[in-house]
């Protein structure tokens, strides 16, 4: 999920691309805040129709999308990160859509054990990208083991706390994804995004 600032110049385009890291970054962040918000029981599980929904479009096809357009820019990091992400949520849709039936404890927790290994190491990554990447991801990794260990222990009070967690990993990528349009709209530093060089 890197944006333009934290950019090697070997990375730049020359194409003129937009940058599709504040795309991504509000995809992920939309869909988590609104699975989140019904883990820390905020809201009610009405509110899983509507993660699922976001989980599909927003989370899902959006961040693909945009971890396609990092590949054409030559961003590893970005394109890793968004095609995880995208492909995270459409998985975690299906999961729920077609097999909800058939959802266990431990099948559940194995699923975001995975997630929570990829975003250990994508965090290892981001420590070369700027202080807003990084938090993103270090709450993120928090948010998948805390969510993983809760599924496989069968203990709401561990899933609340994943939520609570989530709604902190959330409101960090809208920032993320703001801070890099406002700036690169303003032509300037208007919200600091803590680059790390």
């Amino acid at each position: 999920m890197a944006t333009t600032e934290t950019r090697t110049p070997a990375a730049t385009p020359a194409t003129g691309l937009a940058d599709p890291g504040p795309l991504g970054l509000a995809g992920f962040a939309a869909t988590t805040l609104v699975l989140s918000l019904t883990n820390a029981t905020v809201i009610d599980k009405g509110g899983i129709p509507a993660a699922l929904a976001l989980a599909l479009f927003y989370g899902g096809l959006a961040q693909i999308l945009a971890g396609l357009l990092e590949f054409r820019r030559g961003n590893t990091f970005g394109t890793t990160a968004f095609t995880t992400y995208g492909a995270f949520w459409l998985s975690f849709a299906f999961y729920n859509l077609l097999f909800a039936k058939d959802v266990t404890g431990e099948g559940t927790g194995s699923f975001l054990l995975v997630f929570a290994i990829v975003t250990a190491y994508l965090t290892v990554a981001a420590l070369r990208l700027s202080g807003a990447v990084l938090a993103v991801f270090f709450a993120l990794t928090v948010t998948f083991v805390l969510l993983a260990i809760g599924a496989y222990a069968g203990n709401t009070n561990i899933d609340k706390i994943g939520g609570w967690v989530g709604i902190v990993t959330a409101a960090l990528a809208f920032y993320a994804s703001a801070a890099t349009v406002v700036n690169e709209t303003w032509r300037a530093q208007v919200l600091p995004l803590f680059s790390r060089r």
